[in-house]
């Protein structure tokens, strides 16, 4: 009977401790690992841009850039410990919810960087947020000088913000970048210029207007609207009679396209027959879509050369089609893989087996400030004001309804 006994005790011991090492089997592989060392730190990468409403389509865009490059970093393994993981907030276009968003960001303690905001005006309101924090933030669109050049850039450059950089170049060279097209390549004379009162628009339209009185061009006249989102009103009639009375040859609008492709039709229906000519917050198909068969010979300037014509972009924008991701891809959807991936190549620079060090955040900032690769939108480096060092610019026209390019290269500001 003792034997008996003790033969059970045995077997019960046995059967309880392979239960038990099943149950912690099972527990590794949900976090699949087969140790404890195994498992792996989660890294967010933080996504601020309109998501809903006005800009949502280019916000979109940046939004879906930003997770192809986190899924291509996960299944490639790229930095050993990590899983990144993107956490994307809507701004809606609105400073305001920007520095909220911004804020939030910060308080997440697993967030080592951010790509976005779409808007230059909604940036103003988050970099101070920011770089108090020692987060880094890249803009893969933000255009405005003064972002990174201080407000007084055309006189004297000082860096305010070290923790913010971009991958798109800017107003300075894309304004008269469009200027020298219009007045050198469409011979075109007399502009009327209107802007949208924002922090890209005006300063947009400002350096173009600039850059056509320089090249010898005559602005004719000079107006403002209220956007959408804003409360303005959709009915540009009288901003219409004004342009079409003025004898311009040429609209230049410095803005979004939530208000050209509306100002474009309009106009051409009202028998004007002169183009609009933007700069990248206008370049998408959702201008053309709206504005219709009016949009033909349309132009807009945007930052890079076109993603389509790119050999690395290849993959990106075959990856966005098969995901049937919402957005627009060809705006900004390439630099915002790359500014996810300038931070993602920080965190390994940083983060080491999974362990993130208590000032990994001003160390990923260091590490992006010194990035040298190349990306799928072109090479990626930053100068000593956090700028993008790729220049290149690109005119685009509207013909047969869709987006052609007819002209890229650079632009001497000086």
């Amino acid at each position: 009977m003792i034997v008996r006994h003790r033969s059970l005790l045995i077997l019960t011991t046995v059967l309880t401790t392979g239960a038990l090492t099943l149950t912690a089997c099972g527990s590794r592989d949900d976090d699949k690992g087969s140790s404890s060392s195994d498992k792996k730190t989660t890294v967010v990468i933080g996504v601020d841009a309109p998501l809903t409403g006005a800009n949502s389509a280019t916000g979109l865009g940046i939004q879906y850039g930003v997770q192809i490059a986190v899924d291509d970093a996960n299944k490639k393994n790229t930095v050993p410990g990590v899983t990144f993981e993107v956490k994307a907030l809507d701004d809606k276009a609105v400073p305001a919810t920007g520095q909220q968003n911004a804020t939030a960001l910060v308080a997440n303690k697993d967030v080592l960087g951010v790509v976005g905001p779409l808007n230059s005006g909604v940036a103003t309101s988050m970099q101070q947020v920011f770089n108090t924090a020692n987060l880094v933030q890249i803009s893969p669109s933000n255009t405005a000088p003064e972002l990174t050049q201080g407000k007084n850039w055309q006189t004297s450059k000082k860096r305010t913000y070290p923790t913010y950089f971009r991958t798109a170049t800017t107003d300075a060279l894309q304004g008269g970048f469009a200027a020298d097209y219009a007045y050198n390549t469409l011979k075109k004379k007399k502009v009327y210029v209107v802007d949208d009162k924002q922090t890209y628009g005006a300063g947009l339209a400002k350096l173009f207007t600039a850059g056509f009185k320089k090249a010898g061009g005559t602005v004719v006249g000079t107006d403002h609207v209220t956007t959408i989102s804003s409360g303005g009103s959709s009915d540009f009639g009288t901003l219409v009679t004004k342009i079409k009375n003025s004898g311009a040859d040429l609209l230049y609008y410095g803005g979004q396209y939530d208000e050209s492709q509306v100002l474009t039709k309009q106009l051409k229906d009202a028998g004007a027959k002169i183009p609009l000519f933007g700069g990248d917050g206008m370049f998408t198909p959702t201008y053309i879509k709206t504005a219709g068969k009016t949009a033909e010979g349309d132009l807009a300037t945007s930052v890079g050369v076109p993603v389509t014509t790119l050999p690395a972009a290849k993959d990106f924008i075959a990856t966005y089609k098969a995901k049937k991701y919402p957005g627009d891809y060809g705006t900004y959807g390439g630099y915002s893989y790359d500014a996810a991936t300038a931070i993602i190549k920080a965190v390994g620079n940083v983060v080491k087996d999974g362990k993130v060090p208590s000032d990994a955040r001003a160390k990923i900032v260091e590490s992006v400030q010194n990035s040298k690769f190349d990306g799928i939108a072109g090479p990626v480096a930053f100068d000593q004001y956090g700028d993008t060092t790729n220049k290149q610019l690109t005119v685009y026209q509207v013909s047969n309804g869709e987006w052609k390019a007819v002209k890229s290269g650079t632009y001497n500001a000086g």
